[in-house]
């Protein structure tokens, strides 16, 4: 089959075994008649009852041979009787005046049967010949070993079954060819997976909850500065509040403020144009009316090996096993327990020997090893992951596995910059942290933060639906304590609103402003580099008392 030269070829064939006799999935009842009778029987009785028929008919095909060739051996002793007396025979069958008469008198003369006499009568003149008499001879010698050998498969078992296999060996070895079907037990149906061709996405989700995916092939990279291009249409006083990468086949979890989670394939999302405003998440998940999506996780497998950390906007954090989530129904499961004022805010996913970064609003970050939260039951409520300021709130929570990763850390203004994970030094569970970011009216409040490396690109979203991507490696990487550069160029009254890492593009609009670290940004500002790099908390702040957790 041929196919277009842009269509997947798995694709296609899924189709083809879904849809037509090329695999077919059935049943089979082992259903017979035994002896007249009705059985149901497994495939070894069914083996065996056609054993036994085939036994029975070489037993009686080999029976039907052996009075053949005995039969004819009678006749073929006949004739060398004849042969032996021929000219007795034939002065016997001048003197006789009919055929019965002549029969009579051979039988009596020279001891023939009926059938032999018959016989004798019925030979023509040349068999009399010298080489027909050898051709009876020979005959006449392998009937005789032909009888012995059919005498001796009807007297043993064994040999019966060998014939038995030597009839199929014969069948194989006539009509056999490599096999082109396969019989599987517990044969697998075809899903509607198998029918979507493996793809990356763009998924996105907006502050009033609508949701589509994308494809990874709409958008370009620009330079760090640039003013972006048109990404996700959004309705009035509407933004995009999520967007991440994800493969069709993976499967998504979405886990609310409300502290459920719940599961669907990326292919069942609705799909649209880069600029289209999606589908409302009321349509495609059966959430309350009031619960919003606040995390995601685009997951392969559900295992034990695997972790689930959340985080609420209190600083509440909790560790579940990925093999929780496994089973979960089309209206949602609890994935953590919430106070009525707290709301669950990211979730991150672990290997059991990950450093998880947790930071707020207002600059803070603390680092622990998440050995310090012990695994817990889906419905469990967590303990104190961050001590927070009075009106401070948690805005973005990581895990890391390597101390020289990187990590990008945007304001709402439209700053940011990179550090390295080892700038941040390790406190305990419960810590106020250390400054992660110099707050100014300048920069905003925290936004996010993400882990980043260089073969990367950037993607930022605007309250207001603008959408630039850039190289992460643009990103100079500063110090802890500082303000960082300007991200985006942000028109009044619109804001940061959020940041999500992609594959790296190497194709970059070259028609946007470029900015080369250390210089000026395109706005004329100078990247600001300020402030020391004291830790905020000092030894006696970190909190270590687990009795304040809320569990």
């Amino acid at each position: 089959i041929e196919i277009k030269r842009d269509a997947m070829g798995s694709v296609v064939l899924n189709n083809l075994f879904k849809h037509t006799q090329m695999q077919t999935t059935f049943g089979v009842i082992m259903l017979a008649l035994v002896n007249g009778r009705p059985k149901v029987m497994p495939l070894r009785e069914v083996l065996g009852h056609f054993i036994d028929f085939r036994n029975e008919v070489i037993v009686r095909r080999t029976q039907y041979d052996l009075n053949a060739a005995q039969k004819r051996a009678h006749i073929l002793e006949g004739y060398l009787i004849a042969l032996d007396n021929i000219d007795a025979v034939i002065q016997t069958i001048r003197e006789s005046a009919d055929v019965h008469i002549a029969s009579a008198a051979l039988q009596s003369k020279f001891g023939l049967s009926p059938e032999q006499a018959k016989a004798i009568l019925e030979m023509r003149l040349q068999r009399l010949t010298g080489l027909e008499r050898e051709k009876i001879e020979n005959e006449y010698r392998d009937l005789l070993q032909l009888i012995e050998q059919l005498q001796a498969i009807l007297d043993s078992k064994d040999l019966q079954m060998q014939e038995i296999s030597n009839e199929l060996e014969a069948l194989r070895d006539k009509y056999g060819d490599e096999r082109r079907t396969t019989i599987e037990y517990n044969a697998r149906g075809l899903t509607m997976e198998d029918m979507i061709a493996e793809e990356d996405m763009f998924v996105s989700i907006t502050k009033q909850g609508f949701i589509k995916r994308t494809s990874a092939a709409s958008y370009r990279a620009q330079t760090r500065g640039g003013r972006g291009l048109s990404g996700a249409g959004t309705r009035d006083k509407d933004f995009v509040e999520h967007l991440f990468q994800a493969s069709t086949h993976h499967n998504l979890l979405f886990f609310t403020d409300h502290g459920r989670v719940f599961k669907l394939k990326v292919y069942e999302l609705p799909e649209g144009m880069r600029n289209s405003k999606g589908r409302s998440i009321n349509n495609v998940l059966e959430k309350l009316p009031d619960e919003h999506v606040t995390a995601y996780l685009p997951v392969k497998e559900f295992d034990d090996e695997t972790f689930v950390v959340m985080t609420t906007r209190s600083g509440v954090t909790k560790r579940v096993a990925m093999s929780n989530f496994a089973n979960i129904r089309r209206t949602g499961i609890r994935a953590v327990n919430l106070n009525d004022d707290d709301r669950l805010i990211s979730v991150a996913l672990t290997n059991g020997d990950a450093d998880i970064m947790i930071a707020s609003k207002g600059g803070q970050l603390c680092r622990f090893h998440e050995s310090e939260l012990r695994p817990m039951g889906r419905t469990a409520a967590g303990v104190r992951g961050i001590r927070l300021a009075p009106r401070d709130e948690v805005v973005k929570m990581i895990a890391v596995t390597d101390a020289e990763e990187t990590i990008v850390i945007a304001s709402e203004k439209g700053y940011g910059k990179r550090n390295i994970v080892d700038d941040f030094r390790k406190t305990k569970r419960g810590a106020k942290g250390v400054r992660m970011m110099q707050i100014t009216d300048k920069t905003g409040d925290i936004v996010s933060m993400l882990k980043v490396d260089e073969n990367m690109d950037l993607v930022l979203i605007t309250m207001k639906g603008v959408l630039i991507r850039q190289h992460v490696s643009e990103i100079r990487v500063i110090g802890r304590n500082t303000q960082g550069v300007r991200l985006i160029k942000l028109d009044k009254k619109d804001t940061l609103a959020d940041i999500t890492r992609v594959e790296k593009d190497e194709e970059v609009d070259e028609s946007t402003d470029e900015m080369v670290d250390g210089e000026t940004t395109p706005s004329g500002e100078q990247d600001v580099d300020q402030g020391s790099d004291q830790d905020v908390d000092s030894s006696d702040q970190i909190e270590t008392d687990d009795s304040e957790s809320t569990e």
